[in-house]
This record gives structure tokens, C-alpha cells and sequence, in this order.
């Protein structure tokens, strides 16, 4: 694929090479943003699942809890443990959530990026001017949020292969990272 040409344009620029720039990038992207969402939904699934499993147990633990003696302190040490064990698995779910998020927040900004190109390709007064191509590549590039999808934008403005900066700036993917909101 070539570069963008519109920052700089020659008699061999095309509106139609624009579009076909934005398109693939913006397909791409909720192609990548997928594949992270279907990951995201696996652990909430497991995670809930062995969540449940653990408060089954918890529940069983109570149960059988002996109202005095020895077995009282070994019960509650599994007791504690399975516990602990539910707690990480609400950590990872929570983590999952945010994720998937994040993830809705990326979908709308191609969503957005994608109604601008059609509004610009729609409108036969802008649509031949390189200038209106500009604004609309600085209009999508100031929405992205993190250093990684900038970058990527920059290098396929630039000319780099869309898969190539999928590579090189690879977009966050889920982390271990808790951030209660």
C-alpha cells in the first residue's frame, strides 16, 4: 500500500486511494479489537463459572463447619483459602470488564472515523480537495487514546503496511492491571 498522499498531493492523488487507506485501517482495527473482545469474554466466562464453583464450596465449608473442636481451625484455613481463590477470580473479571470497555470505546471511534469518511466522501464539494482528506486524518487521529494507536495511525498515514503497524504498534491488550472506576 502507498502512503497518503493528501499532506502533500501530486497529479497522481486519489480520493478513491484515500478512502481505500482510511477503510482498511478502520477494518483492521475493529478486526484486532474483536479477536481482543472474544478473549475478554473467554475469561469473564471461565472466571464467573469458577466464581460460582468457589462459593459453592464456600457454602458447603459453612456447612459442615463443627460448632466446637479441632476440625474448627482446618475448616476455616479451607475456608479461607477457597475464599481468597473467589476474590481473585472477581479481580479477573473486573479486569475483563474494563477490557471489554475499553475495547466498546475503540469500536466507537471506528464507528465515528467511518461516519466521517462517508460524510466526506459524500460531499462532492470536499471530497476532491486534499486539504478536507487532512482534517479528516487529524480529526481521527486526535480521538485515539493511548501512544500505541497514534503511532500506528502515523506510520500507516506514512505508508507502512497495515499489518506491519498492527505488528510494530501493537494496540494494548488485556492486562493484569486493576483499575476500579
Amino acid at each position: 500500500m502507498q502512503a497518503s498522499t493528501a499532506h502533500h498531493p501530486d497529479l497522481s492523488w486519489s480520493q478513491v486511494h484515500e478512502t481505500v487507506v482510511m477503510l482498511e485501517l478502520a477494518a483492521k482495527q475493529i478486526e484486532s479489537a474483536m479477536k481482543d473482545g472474544n478473549s475478554s469474554v473467554e475469561v469473564l466466562a471461565n472466571s464467573f463459572t469458577e466464581l460460582a464453583e468457589s462459593m459453592r464450596k464456600i457454602c458447603q465449608g459453612f456447612a459442615q463447619l463443627p460448632n466446637s473442636g479441632d476440625g474448627l481451625e482446618n475448616a476455616k484455613a479451607d475456608l479461607a483459602a477457597v475464599s481468597q481463590y473467589a476474590s481473585h477470580l472477581i479481580t479477573k473479571a473486573v479486569i475483563a470488564f474494563q477490557f471489554y470497555d475499553k475495547l466498546a470505546q475503540r469500536l466507537t471511534h471506528v464507528s465515528t472515523s467511518l461516519g466521517d469518511l462517508s460524510d466526506l466522501v459524500a460531499d462532492k464539494t470536499r471530497l476532491f480537495l486534499p486539504q478536507e482528506w487532512v482534517k479528516l486524518q487529524e480529526k481521527i487521529r486526535m480521538h485515539y487514546s493511548t501512544p500505541e494507536e497514534m503511532a500506528m495511525f502515523d506510520a500507516v498515514i506514512h505508508g507502512m503496511r497495515i499489518n506491519e503497524a498492527l505488528q510494530k504498534y501493537p494496540l494494548p491488550a488485556n492486562t493484569n492491571n486493576i483499575e476500579l472506576f
